[in-house]
């Protein structure tokens, strides 16, 4: 259930789910921390299989979500550790308000995960904020909506080519087309992205399409030109 992307650094790949009528891949990524807890990101829909493999890497200690969309399983995956401390990025304790969660998100690192993983916020939409992370050990930037890159083979179709305007299909990925035009003010979106290309990451995990194992630094650049 559990695919190792880097040191200490796993993901799991679960079912589809729809948005806006697309079949939208979802991917997890599991980031066994130096203090050999478990720290997770964006989680997919959670079986028995799944939470035996992550308990395997460590007892789960931190559960955070890129963005306001990627909430789907947080309720499931807190119930099944309601020790764990859930994270929330901005405007998603807004949108569930029916959820407790421990903190939002920002450009500074949670003192108990600072040795190992830095973020920052890509701020200045009016639609939605994301948390970008870079896990050092790997040398791993993870990013969740902002960018995609899906198969040639799975672009089919009008919504391929609609995936495919947008500039989300191939090597070539980006952020989608609606989301771009939400950032009516560029100049913290720049300064988030300039914080990435610093990190200078090797490798990119993202929640859909095809990660990258390495030269990401370029990678990245050329997805995120528009900013």
């Amino acid at each position: 259930m559990l695919t190792a992307f880097g040191q200490n650094l796993y993901f799991a790949d679960g079912p589809a789910v729809s948005f806006h009528g697309f079949p939208y891949p979802t991917r997890m990524a599991v980031v066994r921390l130096s203090s050999n807890e478990t720290w997770v990101w964006s989680p997919i829909e959670l079986t028995e299989n799944l939470a035996a493999a992550v308990e395997a890497v460590g007892p789960v200690a931190h559960i955070v979500s890129p963005n306001k969309l990627h909430h789907l399983a947080l309720p499931a995956w807190k119930s099944r550790w309601p020790q764990a401390r859930l994270h929330a990025p901005p405007g998603l304790a807004r949108k569930m308000k029916g959820v407790r969660f421990d903190g939002e998100l920002g450009d500074v690192p949670d003192r108990e995960w600072v040795v190992d993983i830095d973020q920052v916020v890509f701020r200045g939409s009016f639609a939605m904020e994301e948390v970008v992370f870079f896990h050092r050990a790997s040398r791993t930037a993870i990013f969740g909506d902002l960018i995609q890159r899906f198969p040639d083979e799975a672009a089919k179709g009008w919504k391929g080519l609609l995936l495919r305007l947008d500039g989300l299909v191939g090597r070539h990925g980006s952020t989608p087309r609606d989301w771009r035009l939400s950032f009516l003010s560029r100049n913290a979106a720049r300064a988030a992205r300039q914080k990435v290309l610093d990190w200078e990451p090797e490798r990119l995990l993202i929640a859909h399409g095809e990660c990258v194992g390495s030269d990401a630094t370029h990678v990245i650049a050329e997805a995120l030109r528009w900013i």
